[in-house]
């Protein structure tokens, strides 16, 4: 990449003030050190909010005993907000310019994000989507200008991409209405299949030409929302544990739940860092299923937060479920996890019998749920053994292939 190609897209991110202006060309993808900017880090912190929010209505639900509601609720909302994050990430992997207007456009959209944050209890509760429906209207009204702002400065297919984003991301937003006008038995339904539709936009723009995502950019960013949202399920935890001491309850029964709270949140992290997932997003088509699948990875991670708040309000006798239940709150979003991440990346880097670790203990942790007031603390154990696991593994094959390398 040249030196003047590069000072383009350079900025305040990379040591320099933002220009007033840029041509909004495609970043290259083959481009050294690319890491989040500032803004994209500020960008993430919004969506703090909108997670909590809907953390905060899952446990609800799930409290009292609205399994079926909770479930569906929290899939719809967490997707919505998901989403809207997806949008901006990808956009700004092959387009990031960093100048005054693109940082005011993506201050735009985090507003729209705020909105959309607001409105999560209305839709879980009420299904009433206006609020989050016009919090999207905001974020995409930025986001079509960022995708025609980008046509106009390319050429050829690339501009035909960005034309039929601009296109797609502007025709569902108008089917969203239905959300609005439909009855609320249909509204589930309605939101399936828009959601597909969002789903199938990108797969439909690209197959003119690929935008220049960034692999390992792309990788970061992923990483560093899962952060976002293991701290959301941090939070969640913690706050549970501090109703629970402020009604002077015994830390007997809620030292198990949340030992083995932290035990599970730790190992989801050692386990997503472990492997270098960039060097395996080398095309579209597996970026798309990789990026796709991420709605479990993130969903199940926050589920998990909410199901140890929920087992340590069942423990207090404030969650009219029964104990099973409230250990299934965690321990089901935590084997999903475990099982996603494997399929997405961990198991492109694993040998033998290291291939076999994340099932098994995905499987190892549903059984926990039937173990009582211990099914956290279990099952945190478990998870924390597979790491163990792992290391040991690791390092045995590496020993093994570097005997056999200077044999």
């Amino acid at each position: 990449m040249s030196e003047q190609s590069r000072s383009e897209v350079t900025g305040p991110g990379h040591g320099k003030a933002a220009a007033p202006l840029r041509r909004m060309t495609a970043r290259d993808r083959d481009e050294e050190h690319r890491a989040a900017t500032p803004l994209e880090l500020f960008f993430d912190l919004v969506f703090v909010v909108a997670i909590a929010q809907a953390g905060v209505a899952l446990v609800h639900a799930l409290a009292e005993g609205h399994i079926g509601h909770g479930v569906s609720g929290y899939a719809m909302v967490f997707f919505a907000i998901w989403w809207a994050w997806m949008n901006f990430s990808w956009f700004a992997s092959a387009y990031d310019t960093d100048d005054v207007l693109y940082r005011v456009t993506t201050l735009v959209q985090m507003a729209g994000v705020l909105i959309l944050a607001a409105g999560v209890s209305r839709a879980f509760d009420h299904s009433e989507f206006g609020v989050v429906w016009f919090g999207y209207v905001v974020m995409r009204v930025a986001l079509i200008s960022q995708w025609l702002r980008a046509g106009l400065s390319a050429h050829g297919e690339e501009r035909r991409t960005a034309l039929r984003y601009a296109f797609g991301v502007g025709a569902c937003q108008v089917g969203w209405l239905g959300l609005l006008l439909l009855p609320d038995g249909a509204k589930p339904w309605l939101f399936l299949g828009m959601a597909i539709l969002e789903l199938m936009v990108p797969m439909w723009a690209e197959r003119v030409r690929e935008t220049t995502w960034h692999p390992h950019h792309i990788a970061e960013r992923y990483g560093l929302f899962l952060i976002i949202v293991l701290g959301e399920t941090i939070l969640a935890a913690t706050a549970g544990v501090r109703v629970a001491l402020d009604e002077n309850e015994a830390l007997g029964d809620l030292l198990p739940i949340a030992g083995g709270g932290l035990l599970i949140i730790f190992s989801a992290w050692w386990i997503y860092f472990v492997v270098p997932v960039h060097e395996h997003l080398t095309s579209n088509r597996t970026a798309f299923l990789w990026g796709y699948g991420h709605y479990l990875v993130f969903g199940s991670a926050a589920a998990t937060g909410a199901g140890i708040e929920v087992a340590i309000e069942e423990s207090i006798g404030k969650a009219h479920i029964s104990t099973t239940t409230a250990a299934a709150c965690v321990t089901v979003p935590a084997a999903l996890y475990l099982v996603t991440v494997w399929l997405l990346h961990a198991r492109h880097s694993k040998r033998g019998i290291g291939q076999a670790i994340l099932p098994a203990t995905a499987l190892a942790v549903l059984a926990c749920t039937f173990a009582g007031h211990w099914a956290v603390l279990l099952a945190g154990v478990a998870a924390a053994l597979s790491v163990v696991a792992g290391v040991t593994v690791s390092a045995i094959q590496s020993r093994t292939t570097a005997t056999n390398g200077t044999a």
